[in-house]
């Protein structure tokens, strides 16, 4: 679920904290740049494990901060594939289960990946698996807030860098519409189609 990540990356410290340990602003710079945001293609950093190598620091002309190129070591959340994860249902939709594990919301269950035959009960906003017995089928509802065993089968990295116009002919109006469908820079995409997957309740005897 999380791995250390080699990074490197010159950091600017301002000239006020030129009275504390070269180490602490360094640390304290890096946090500020990199936890809680998405890295495209790495994941999602979560904090500063080590620093390796610190190489020698720069004062450019027309500015008083130091610039240190840092070799450093971040923890980021980046599931493997086929890594069994635990959530909580988030929400329901047409497009499948929406699920959390607290610090991360961008995971989705698609329908098809949920355990068959499963239908979507549009009174109520959540999914229901048909469960097949001999005495005939029972709903099993995917309540909100239920505990929910997982695998994750696929990922998604949306490039979300801040882009010009693509034309000079936009609207105002086009615009505003892009922003509303804008996507999440990282997604997983999980699976529950396979016995002992899917909500805690099912499996457990009480």
């Amino acid at each position: 679920m999380f791995v250390l990540v080699e990074m490197t990356d010159t950091v600017r410290i301002p000239p006020w904290q030129f009275k504390r340990k070269l180490n602490e602003s360094i640390a304290e710079e890096l946090n500020k740049k990199l936890a809680n945001k998405v890295v495209y293609n790495v994941g999602l950093c979560i904090c500063l494990y080590d620093i390796t190598k610190l190489e020698d620091s720069y004062i450019f002309p027309g500015d008083g901060a130091s610039h240190t190129k840092v070799h450093f070591r971040y923890v980021v959340f980046h599931p493997f594939l086929d890594e069994i994860l635990i959530g909580h249902i988030k929400s329901c939709s047409q497009d499948g289960v929406h699920v959390s594990i607290g610090f991360f919301d961008d995971i989705v269950i698609p329908p098809e990946s949920l355990q068959q035959p499963a239908k979507f009960d549009e009174a109520e906003q959540v999914w229901v698996w048909e469960y097949e017995t001999e005495e005939g089928a029972h709903d099993l509802y995917m309540d909100i807030g239920e505990e929910i065993r997982f695998r994750v089968v696929d990922e998604t990295f949306v490039d979300t860098s801040p882009t010009g116009p693509s034309s000079a002919e936009a609207s105002t109006s086009n615009a505003t519409e892009e922003v509303q469908k804008k996507e999440a820079p990282y997604t997983l995409v999980g699976s529950i189609s396979e016995p002992g997957l899917g909500l805690l309740s099912w499996w457990t005897n009480s």
